[in-house]
């Protein structure tokens, strides 16, 4: 039976959940505040922790500040309960490592399933820690010295996964649990602005390495990973991933060259979007999505104009209009969603 820790101030709706648990065949301990919460934590070593934000003694923040930084507790799953429902909150407590963010009130189901889904999570991760031992002595076997190395290990050792067609790999705000190298398709990254507005920060190919917001931290992802067509990824945990650092000091080099080329990428693509004209960024865009999504360019690209649009930072009709004057000269065929470059120089010269 697994144990679960209940920290909430609120008398009625402690006994309430504490009551709900029970009957769902979980041995629950409760508590009314941070303070005592992380004695008992420590002395309990629960399964899971669910706790209050606004409390006396010891707010929530608080208590998962020191429990996270307490070896003997720090391993835990820990689901924040609260009745602050604005986004800077929700963000705070997910960028302080919490598991969760359930708000009041709740139903059972969503208490039950989050609970569920986090205690899952903490088993997998607990194998793969209780692994690190062998893995080092692996690695030190056979020691990593190129991003070619590092592949060949994701291919060797890692967890397979497969999204269909536009499918969420993992949303902003969820923790980088993993790190994934794309072994079929394509993957765009993209934030939503104040107006709800799309922007596509990056697209990943075939053989790239995705999901790293943190190489060294289990931080939240800052932007949303959808699967352009059908993606088949494998990935390796943020835990064993620093084991393969600790390690390969020569691989840890390469890895901070990937991450400067990448921001002299974003950088570029920034240019871009402010100085260069529309057609100019209309070309560029569709020959960066030629190349991402197949082996040619001149290969048919199928995208959404949205998608276009929101690389090459303009409005969703001003491509439009740029895409129709490309196909009256003849450097590229429509048909439908299908892009098709069909003078691929003329394309490269357009300014």
């Amino acid at each position: 039976m697994k144990t679960i820790l209940l920290i909430e101030d609120d008398v009625v709706l402690r006994e309430n959940t504490a009551e709900l648990l029970e009957l769902s065949h979980y041995k629950v301990i409760t508590t009314s505040n941070g303070k005592t919460g992380i004695d008992m934590a420590r002395e309990h070593s629960p399964d899971i922790i669910i706790c209050d934000i606004m409390m006396p003694e010891l707010d929530g923040y608080e208590t998962l500040k020191i429990l996270s930084q307490d070896d003997a507790t720090k391993y835990i799953p820990f689901i924040f309960l609260s009745a602050k429902t604005e986004h800077k909150d929700v963000r705070k407590g997910m960028n302080m490592g919490a598991d969760d963010y359930i708000t009041k009130p709740f139903t059972e189901d969503e208490l039950i399933s989050a609970i569920e889904s986090r205690l899952a999570k903490a088993s997998i991760l607990k194998d793969a820690r209780a692994n690190t031992n062998t893995l080092i002595k692996d690695t030190n076997r056979n020691e990593l010295r190129s991003l070619n190395d590092l592949k060949n290990y994701f291919d060797d050792h890692g967890t397979a996964f497969t999204f269909e067609k536009d499918a969420i790999i993992y949303r902003e705000g969820d923790h980088s649990n993993y790190i994934f190298l794309i072994t079929k398709g394509s993957v765009k990254c993209h934030q939503i602005d104040d107006q709800g507005k799309e922007l596509v920060t990056t697209l990943y190919k075939e053989d790239d390495l995705f999901g790293y917001t943190s190489f060294t931290n289990n931080l939240p992802h800052r932007e949303t990973a959808m699967a352009i067509g059908n993606v088949q990824l494998v990935g390796i945990s943020i835990i064993e991933f620093n084991q393969i650092l600790n390690t390969n000091h020569k691989l840890a080099l390469e890895l901070m060259q990937l991450l400067s080329d990448d921001l002299l990428l974003m950088k570029n693509q920034l240019l871009e979007m402010a100085y260069g004209s529309v057609n100019k960024k209309t070309a560029a865009t569709i020959i960066k999505f030629s190349e991402k999504i197949n082996r040619k360019p001149e290969d048919p690209i199928k995208i959404s104009r949205s998608d276009l649009a929101s690389v090459a930072g303009v409005a969703t009709e001003t491509l439009i209009r740029a895409l129709t004057n490309f196909k009256k000269q003849g450097i590229i065929n429509i048909e439908g969603r299908n892009i098709k470059v069909v003078d691929l120089e003329k394309l490269k010269s357009i300014s």
